[in-house]
């Protein structure tokens, strides 16, 4: 099975831990490849969620100016062509880019502006997400939300909440999540990652969204399971991350493939492209070597993933017959 000639959706890459070693180049000059594997790749093996997400710190410490922001987002998609990506929706953190003078509807207006050129140069369809993250305030998370609303109609269609899930709670981001479910902005949510099938629960019940990020240890609890199904929750599951931030021991051990088998709607994701060293095509070769996956199991992903998209109706149609044209012919 050739991936690299199949198309792809992505709906869970965080933008600011993807730079490519060129674009860290230019932006600090005089990196060596070594000193960009030692700072912005994650090992094999991290602590936990929280040791792994140290390393966003250097991608985002290098998306300062409006230039940067352009250039790591045209970077991006320079990868996602390459990969074969068809449709991505790319996630950040507006309040994490505004150290250097920007404001915050600085920061989004520029990315949002750049997607939409790099839309038209690629033909690579795609959506922004805004994510708040869990040791925000409510303040700050507030602001985050009025940002998706305040660029309804851009390319900028949907919330998330990301960061270190074991460490903090929910109760700062819960009037977040209601004003964008009030005003009807999709969403999604990391969880079940860093901690147990109850953070899904709780994410459901307070912040009620479509989608999970990464969610995968709902599989330890059946009645959970029962309830994705049923509300048809889609999970984003990032195999490679998982391993790395110690959520599963060994990928044999990662529960996608039950997950999958459990009639779930799911899709395959990179997560951190560069935090985790892979392509999405690389994400596929792992799920097909260690699970056997056939095509079949990667074209209801990718449908799957489109029928869940934070787009418009018109792109979901466009893309998915573009799957199925790649997959079936």
């Amino acid at each position: 099975m050739n991936f690299s000639h199949l198309p792809k959706v992505e709906l869970h890459l965080h933008l600011d831990c993807s730079l490519s070693y060129d674009i860290v180049k230019e932006l600090k000059p005089g990196t060596t490849y070594e000193a960009f594997r030692q700072s912005f790749i994650a090992p094999p093996k991290c602590i936990d969620l929280a040791d792994y997400i140290k390393r966003a710190i250097n991608g985002f410490e290098l998306m300062q100016s409006r230039e940067q922001l352009q250039l790591v987002t045209m970077d991006l998609f320079r990868q996602l062509k390459a990969d074969n990506v068809v449709y991505a929706e790319l996630r950040f953190a507006p309040l994490q880019h505004i150290m250097q003078g920007l404001t915050a509807h600085e920061v989004v207006s520029t990315v949002n502006d750049t997607v939409v050129k790099c839309i038209e140069e690629t033909g690579i369809e795609a959506s922004i997400i805004l994510c708040t993250l869990r040791h925000y305030a409510e303040s700050q998370s507030m602001q985050t939300a009025y940002l998706v609303k305040d660029f309804e109609g851009s390319k900028v269609t949907a919330f998330d909440i990301a960061a270190d899930e074991a460490g903090f709670p929910i109760d700062s981001h819960i009037a977040a999540f209601q004003f964008v479910r009030e005003n009807k902005i999709f969403c999604t949510a990391h969880a079940g990652e860093a901690r147990g099938p109850q953070s899904v629960w709780e994410t459901m019940e307070n912040f009620r969204p479509t989608r999970i990020g990464h969610g995968i240890r709902s599989i330890e609890d059946g009645g959970l399971i029962n309830f994705l199904r049923e509300n048809d929750i889609h999970l984003e599951v990032c195999p490679t991350s998982n391993v790395q931030t110690n959520v599963v021991d060994r990928m044999d051990d990662h529960p996608a493939a039950k997950i999958f088998d459990q009639g779930i709607s799911m899709s395959i994701n990179t997560d951190a492209r560069t935090i985790s060293d892979v392509t999405l095509g690389s994400e596929y070769e792992v799920m097909k070597t260690i699970f056997n996956w056939k095509q079949s199991h990667f074209l209801r992903c990718n449908l799957e993933a489109m029928r869940h998209a934070f787009t418009t109706e018109d792109i979901r149609r466009k893309i998915s017959h573009k799957i199925l044209n790649g997959y079936i012919g």
